[in-house]
């Protein structure tokens, strides 16, 4: 059955594809926080931050076995194709 995942690890393991924020760009925001914290912020003054950066993968090993045509602007919007 098609689904879309909200972890890159399931794409990446066979899934059709995953739309998730990128965990690196995460990182470097904790990173960032971390570094105000240790300046001296107060961490319930910090704003909440959501992700500024996703990543789309997909997996055109299982579109070709569930009979799907993926179109070519997707493909081309897609951080990462794996064949």
């Amino acid at each position: 059955m098609p689904a879309v995942y909200s972890n890159s690890s399931f794409a990446l393991g066979g899934g059709l594809l995953s739309y998730s924020p990128d965990r690196v760009d995460q990182l470097r925001q904790a990173a960032s926080y971390v570094d105000r914290i240790l300046k001296g912020e107060k961490p319930g003054e910090l704003p909440v931050q959501a992700p500024t950066k996703y990543e789309l993968i997909i997996n055109l090993k299982s579109a070709k076995v569930l009979g799907l045509t993926i179109p070519p602007t997707l493909l081309a919007r897609a951080d990462e194709v794996i064949e």
